[in-house]
């Protein structure tokens, strides 16, 4: 132990004990991904071994790459929330966090251009501290890790840098481009819905349309797609570049389907749902399937990534819903009941028009009489259009944990642990509150 601890000292690592961990009382404490190694490894981690400078030196190597928070990164990312009985909490953000944050740094690098005013508009939500819940990146380098039989190495775990258009030899590598991909195209999609939206802020700070104004706006979402089709193209994956390409399509195609529905369609659940895989779910479920593809994985499970990611991307979204009448403005860093003052129809507004005729009208006028948004607002709240739609976002939730129990067999320990995290992901989307 006492090496042990000398060693994660060295690497800049932090040891935290009396959280959930091994079973084994020796191993109390000491790193997830070190724990993992361990028992892997017939050979005693001593200082005077070769495994021991093998993983001093990948250690200090990222740390030196990452300045102040060393203490925080890499090994010591994968960390100690697990148990062997799988009884222990498990924290899905913590066992990717010094992956994403390698991705991240990758993302604002990648990014650069030689005129500043796009630079800044690109990066404005790439930010240190503005990168919002980074809840998809996570739930893809999670996915990549439940289907793979090794434990990403060290080299792997610190900043790609090589160029944006550059073809990664490394599968993990390729993984990675795909969480980076999906956050351009989420991004740059939030960037063109706040100029539809004319919104005012956006993950608690000035939206971009607001700070630089919307021809600004529409050219950095623009230039972010244009970067994120780059990086597709040095995947040279026809199936993945088909897959992320349609992510685009549905964006535009759900986009289209809000602003021009029927009267009959704008009450309709299923027209709702339709709407809602195109403008959120299309791109959970497309980029999941991407990651196992590029894993080599039976087509059996590239399906049930995809309807992983489908379940959750629905769920995210009615949470979404619900949360625009529940929480303030101040938790979720937008303006709250923003869809019906834009005339946006929600599942909790559609349940509740089941229960009060007079919802029916506004729905169809777009709330644009004078009193909608108030009165809409007070007959949500008296009916159970809220309640409904948490249980719709529930059972896709059960459906989504239902895919991971139906993968092929876990071929590693680490594999285990991440689908572990993956299903505790849509206990985080069911009940987070922002």
């Amino acid at each position: 132990m006492q090496q042990l601890s000398r060693l994660a000292r060295l690497g800049g690592l932090r040891l935290r004990s009396g959280l959930p961990c091994s079973g084994s009382a020796n191993l109390q404490g000491i790193p997830y991904i070190l724990q993992l190694k361990l028992q892997q490894s017939d050979q005693p981690l001593y200082q005077d071994s070769t495994a021991y400078w093998s993983w001093h030196a990948a250690c200090v190597h990222s740390c030196s790459n990452r300045g102040f928070s060393s203490a925080l990164t890499v090994v010591g990312q994968y960390v100690q929330s697990w148990d062997d009985n799988e009884k222990g909490p498990i924290d899905p953000f913590a066992i990717a966090e010094a992956e994403i944050d390698s991705i991240s740094e990758r993302l604002r690098q990648s990014l650069l251009t030689d005129i500043p005013a796009l630079g800044r508009a690109a990066e404005y939500f790439f930010q240190i501290g503005a990168e919002g819940k980074r809840l998809r990146p996570t739930m893809l380098v999670l996915m990549a890790s439940a289907f793979s039989a090794v434990l990403p190495s060290a080299d792997l775990l610190i900043v790609d840098p090589s160029p944006v258009n550059h073809h990664p030899v490394d599968m993990r590598r390729r993984q990675q481009r795909i969480a980076e991909i999906t956050e351009m195209i989420h991004v740059a999609s939030l960037l063109h819905d706040d100029v539809i939206d004319n919104a005012e802020t956006r993950r608690g700070m000035k939206a971009l349309n607001s700070a630089m104004g919307n021809k600004i706006a529409i050219l950095a979402g623009d230039f972010l797609l244009a970067r994120a089709s780059v990086s597709l193209a040095s995947l040279r994956n026809t199936e993945v570049i088909e897959l992320l390409s349609q992510v685009i399509e549905h964006l535009v195609s759900g986009e289209i389907l809000q602003m021009t529905s029927e009267p009959e369609e704008l009450l309709s659940i299923d027209h709702y749902i339709k709407k809602t895989f195109y403008k959120t779910a299309s791109l959970m479920a497309n980029s999941c399937k991407a990651v196992a593809i590029l894993g080599n994985q039976p087509r059996e499970d590239c399906q049930l990534a995809w309807e992983y990611g489908r379940h959750l991307g629905l769920a995210f979204q009615f949470i979404d819903d619900v949360l625009d009448f529940t929480s303030s403005s101040g938790e979720l860093g937008k303006p709250n009941l923003n869809d019906i003052k834009s005339g946006v129809v929600t599942a909790p507004v559609l349940f509740a028009a089941e229960e009060h005729s007079e919802l029916v009208e506004m729905i169809q006028r777009k709330f644009k009489g004078d009193g909608d948004v108030a009165r809409a607002n007070e007959l949500v709240f008296d009916s159970r259009g809220i309640q409904r739609t948490r249980n719709m976002a529930d059972e896709h939730c059960k459906l989504a944990a239902d895919t991971i129990t139906r993968f092929s067999g876990p071929q590693s320990a680490h594999a285990r642990v991440c689908r572990r995290a993956l299903t505790q992901i849509t206990n985080r989307v069911l009940t987070r509150s922002k």
